[in-house]
């Protein structure tokens, strides 16, 4: 499986190395063009399509699936934007094209029943502006014809999804040896349509000279944790959550989650007598504490804790933190633990994992901005701690420069208490021994596995627990 995700720059060292180990340059653009020819020839009908072209390499990958589309009997017209730089390999891709040179302007995209955007690719560098922006624009109507993207629908940035000025909306995309982050992280992936991935012949052995650090989060990148015939509840993992007095929900939740996800022992350590008598009454397998952290942290096998499903940003939540970390135990920072930060992320070194999200980041870090990986890296680095920045995209960033890109979380999860929900799952594969990062990560996909696998409309966070078993078991086959 494919798990490696390369920047623009990191594929074109890609590129390089392979011309230098005697591939030519022409001959991964032809590649490329029969890569993006039988994609069209394998979704669409054969119509009059038009190609634009852009004067870079993805105008001539477009000029190679002219070619090859005219060849299979398809009425192709080319749109070109400029010319190819003399001597180049697009040069020679446009030098071999016979048919029809149609304006490169909205007429022709209006007229078409296919439009292939090799404009430009994923390494663009500036702003989508002039008469590429109003072409475009008219193959973005809704009511233009279908569009497929050589590499990514022009205007996407390949590194970080963020739309360059426009870019319009692809039903397909073909990309090549390798996805980028760029296909993964939104809004890009969403103009992406679907990504098929070409062989164009590029070799695997050139991936290690390039040392991408980032991955497309899915199993083969993590294996989640596996019973053993010798195994007891504490090799298992004893989780402690410090539960909050008001939200007790969101710690229940959390609780629920951990031990489907898999943790030998559960203990809720209460605030009060009225919150412990609150959590008692509910799952019988979760135990209840009211000893103080001070005390609890004195149990040796309370190696995981979880702070901030259901607590409040105050001192208190801050200074139970901070007991944590200074024990040398693994810490799992969410919600109100993460609002107790604000500001001053360093108090937040040490922790294991942090799973915030955009609006807690910006109110601990700063603002995303349009750089997601970038953003998360930064946190990790500072924190030294796995950081776990949520949404439709979630990226899991590793103090060391990793990067996981999760791309299959529903819009059903777009719903109260489903942090909860993976910061338990988080918490309790970290109990069974996986590193923060794997762990991260692993909680990350299986939640969005667990929301897929509901049958119908209405998912709400607790209808994850125990859909979670089927997610591990997916996991564990994938």
């Amino acid at each position: 499986m494919t798990l490696e995700l390369l920047t623009p720059a990191e594929m074109a060292r890609a590129d390089a190395a392979a011309i230098a180990g005697g591939v030519s340059g022409t001959a991964l653009m032809e590649a490329a063009g029969r890569a993006v020819a039988r994609a069209a020839q394998s979704r669409f009908r054969p119509c009059r399509t038009v190609v634009l072209a852009g004067p870079g390499n993805n105008g001539g990958d477009g000029y190679a699936a002219a070619r090859l589309l005219e060849r299979a009997g398809w009425p192709v017209a080319i749109a070109a934007l400029g010319p190819p730089r003399p001597g180049s390999d697009a040069a020679q891709a446009a030098a071999r094209w016979r048919g029809p040179m149609v304006p490169f302007g909205p007429a022709e995209v209006r007229r078409a029943e296919l439009v292939v955007d090799a404009v430009f690719g994923a390494g663009l560098g500036r702003e989508v502006d002039g008469l590429a922006a109003e072409t475009l624009a008219s193959a973005a109507a809704a009511a233009a014809a279908p569009l497929l993207a050589v590499d990514v629908p022009s205007g996407v940035d390949g590194e970080t999804g963020a739309v360059r000025g426009l870019a319009p909306r692809a039903a397909l995309t073909v990309t090549f040896f390798r996805r980028k982050p760029g296909h993964l992280l939104m809004p890009g992936r969403e103009l992406c349509g679907a990504v098929l991935l070409g062989d164009i012949g590029l070799p695997d052995s050139v991936l290690p000279a390039i040392g991408s650090r980032a991955f497309h989060n899915r199993p083969g990148l993590w294996s989640p944790p596996l019973l053993t015939g010798g195994g007891h509840k504490y090799t298992r993992g004893h989780l402690t959550i410090v539960g909050g007095g008001a939200m007790t929900g969101a710690t229940r939740l959390a609780a629920g989650a951990a031990h489907r996800a898999g943790a030998g022992l559960v203990t809720v350590a209460a605030p009060d007598a009225a919150a412990a008598a609150t959590y008692r009454a509910g799952a019988p397998d979760t135990i209840v504490s009211t000893e103080p952290v001070a005390s609890l942290l004195d149990d040796e096998r309370r190696a995981v804790w979880l702070l901030g499903p259901g607590l409040p940003p105050t001192a208190e939540t801050r200074d139970a933190l901070s007991r944590i970390i200074s024990a040398k135990r693994a810490a799992v920072v969410d919600a109100g633990a993460l609002l107790a930060c604000a500001d001053t992320p360093d108090a937040l070194s040490g922790a294991a994992v942090l799973t915030p999200h955009a609006g807690e980041f910006a109110r601990v870090f700063g603002p995303v901005g349009d750089n997601k990986p970038a953003a998360a890296r930064a946190a990790a680095a500072r924190t030294g701690a796995v950081v776990l920045l949520k949404g439709a995209d979630t990226v899991i960033a590793s103090p060391d420069g990793r990067v996981a890109i999760n791309d299959n979380a529903p819009p059903s999860l777009a719903t109260g208490g489903s942090g909860d929900v993976l910061a338990g799952v988080i918490a309790a594969l970290l109990c069974q021994g996986m590193a923060p990062f794997e762990a991260a990560a692993a909680g990350a996909w299986l939640q969005g596995e667990a929301a897929r696998l509901h049958p119908r409309p209405g998912l709400v966070a607790g209808d994850l627990i125990n859909l979670l078993p089927g997610a591990l078991a997916n996991a564990a086959v994938t």
